[in-house]
């Protein structure tokens, strides 16, 4: 299949996300078992901006939530999460968080959905900020890419401008919950999944809405 057959699809996330924390594992899968197929795009969302950008103790759902989260996907959260969640005092501020996305995915060589996932790992297993540009270099290093090049992205108002634009896109896209991923058809979208599907079973979905295109 040539890249100009691949089917296209966006990710919708955001990094302050646990439920997009227990999706990952299996979205990953999906993408590598599909690579020779799709086409995807991975967008921010922007789940804690403006008013809501406060420090975690102010959502004291959170730790019943993770609960679940762990029960129904399986992923596990850091020492360094729970520190952080206890001391309650970093702020979960998804426009900058989106703006490091930006600054890493933008980098030659960078894969966008490897990036969204170190920065989860960065929050939910170590409990780093994601509004520290110290993060982005580690984790641009994790991921081979220049660490320089990734803080200056980050500081720079054309990464907080395309980020900006990554949550218009979502908006557009009529996307309200996260995780959400988006099959783009001839007719428009539909969203593929839902947060505790396996691999297994957005590819069935993908070959479903396929063969039902082919047989339209």
């Amino acid at each position: 299949m040539s890249s100009v057959e691949r089917i296209r699809l966006t990710y919708a996330f955001d990094a302050y996300c646990g439920w997009c924390y227990g999706f990952e594992p299996a979205l990953h899968r999906f993408a590598a078992v599909n690579a020779d197929r799709i086409e995807l795009r991975v967008l921010s969302g922007g789940l804690f901006t403006g008013s809501r950008a406060l420090p975690v103790s102010a959502y004291p759902h959170i730790p019943g939530a993770n609960g679940r989260i762990t029960e129904l996907t399986g992923v596990t959260f850091g020492d360094g999460y729970r520190a952080a969640l206890a001391d309650g005092r970093v702020a979960m501020d998804s426009a900058d968080a989106a703006v490091g996305l930006v600054a890493l995915r933008n980098q030659p060589g960078a894969d966008a959905l490897d990036a969204a996932a170190v920065m989860q790992r960065a929050w939910y297993v170590d409990g780093r900020s994601l509004s520290d540009v110290e993060v982005y270099r580690d984790l641009a290093a994790e991921l081979g890419l220049d660490a320089d090049a990734v803080a200056d992205a980050y500081a720079s108002p054309t990464a907080r401008a395309e980020a900006e634009a990554d949550f218009l896109r979502v908006r557009r896209l009529g996307v309200d919950a996260y995780p959400t991923l988006v099959l783009h058809t001839a007719h428009g979208t539909d969203r593929l999944g839902g947060p505790v599907s396996s691999a297994e079973a957005l590819t069935h979905a993908l070959d479903q809405h396929l063969a039902a295109a082919t047989n339209a």
